[in-house]
């Protein structure tokens, strides 16, 4: 067994699954260009593990997932057809695609599975029961299974058919290696950490990230805020922004938040100085002190000084947990504050390092520095969710 589980949630390891129907929910929701090629498969290569792990059991597996938003429609451009084939080349085995998610055809395809081979089924989101947790699509899909395996840690918070409505028809269930990991790295968040234990929270609006900052305040040492959302918090304490984008029905939540923090002696650090533009198509910024932010000009990055003080908190710290960007990191002039904190992450060998999903793993990987972090969670809104101390419905439903 690879990874500890909480009490009543099985591996697929635990699983007997030898010449079964094994239905496994994937996150295979990734980028395609425009001649409709995967542009980046690490989804794809990160449930690798479980359906290999399957198919030497000679399990008959039967993969599902979501890419996109069709919206309950049969759109071809959100086909997973590209997925399919790319998922083949890795795995050296064809890999059958039914042509809907549930139906005649999918049925045929999933009972003409042999033992050790592979069906992906039509996009989940091709129907409208997938999201509106319909039983019908539930059933639907549960009788294509005789176990069930969640591997999709990254829509976890979601309730949908896939991964909460059909779990209950199924007899047996477990999580796969990707959704161990993530359960076990993340619940020790939630545990007793070695401190100094300091949150890199960043992203566009304090309205996304309020509830974690709060549960957060109850764990946590110092909180380093950034992106767009820290000029919230700098106009809550009175500082002019220039035309910086701020939620300004959101102050008083800021100020809030900061009198909460003095009270729980949590430091946290607010950017002393940005990096200003005239627009996100700049072609560079400039760094000013906060009190100093033209009228005519708008922060899109933390300041040298601001990634120096960030930087040595990162450093200092024995946990770190980080989500979203210092700045407009896909714009190269305001991506030096992201990809400070990515690297400060990697260089700190001492602690445990998590980032939570989402735009913080895309620049640590930008930043080439993944593989020295302690994880990189699949998730972003389920791991904000998760350390926050709920209970996700696709890993609820996995408890027997």
């Amino acid at each position: 067994m690879t990874t500890q589980l909480p009490t009543g949630i099985r591996h697929v390891e635990q699983l007997a699954v030898e010449g079964r129907r094994v239905f496994v929910r994937v996150d295979f929701n990734v980028p395609l260009t425009k001649d409709r090629k995967v542009s980046d498969d690490q989804r794809i290569t990160a449930a690798l593990p479980t359906i290999r792990h399957l198919i030497e059991r000679g399990a008959r597996i039967v993969l599902a997932s979501h890419l996109g938003r069709p919206d309950g429609q049969v759109k071809p451009e959100y086909s997973l057809e590209p997925v399919a084939a790319r998922l083949a080349e890795l795995l050296g085995q064809d890999v059958v695609l039914a042509d809907e998610p549930a139906g005649d055809g999918a049925r045929k395809v999933v009972g003409d599975l042999r033992d050790g081979h592979v069906a992906l089924l039509e996009n989940l989101r091709y129907h409208p029961g997938e999201e509106a947790n319909d039983d019908a699509f539930a059933r639907q899909l549960a009788s294509y299974a005789d176990v069930y395996v969640n591997d999709a840690f990254g829509t976890a918070h979601r309730a949908h058919a896939s991964t909460a409505g059909m779990v209950k028809h199924v007899g047996e269930r477990g999580a796969g290696y990707v959704m161990a990991k993530e359960i076990a790295v993340l619940s020790r968040l939630l545990g007793e950490v070695e401190r100094p234990y300091v949150a890199v929270v960043g992203g566009a609006k304090v309205s996304d990230k309020i509830e974690v900052l709060d549960a957060l305040l109850e764990r946590v040492d110092a909180i380093a805020i950034g992106g767009a959302m820290a000029n919230t918090f700098l106009e809550a304490q009175g500082k002019a922004l220039g035309k910086s984008k701020v939620e300004r029905d959101k102050l008083a939540i800021a100020r809030n938040f900061l009198r909460k923090a003095s009270e729980r002696k949590v430091t946290v650090h607010l950017p002393v100085d940005v990096i200003v533009a005239a627009g996100l198509d700049a072609a560079a910024g400039a760094a000013v002190g906060i009190d100093a932010i033209p009228a005519d000009q708008m922060a899109l990055d933390i300041g040298p000084a601001s990634l120096e003080t960030y930087r040595r908190a990162v450093l200092d710290a024995r946990t770190v947990f980080w989500n979203g960007p210092m700045g407009v990191f896909e714009k190269a002039p305001f991506a030096a504050g992201t990809v400070a904190v990515a690297k400060a992450m990697a260089d700190n060998r001492l602690a445990l390092t998590v980032v939570g999903g989402g735009d913080s793993a895309a620049a640590v990987a930008q930043a080439g520095v993944a593989d020295r972090i302690t994880h990189v969670s699949t998730g972003g809104g389920a791991s904000l969710e998760f350390i926050q101390g709920l209970d996700l419905p696709g890993i609820a439903a996995l408890r027997q």
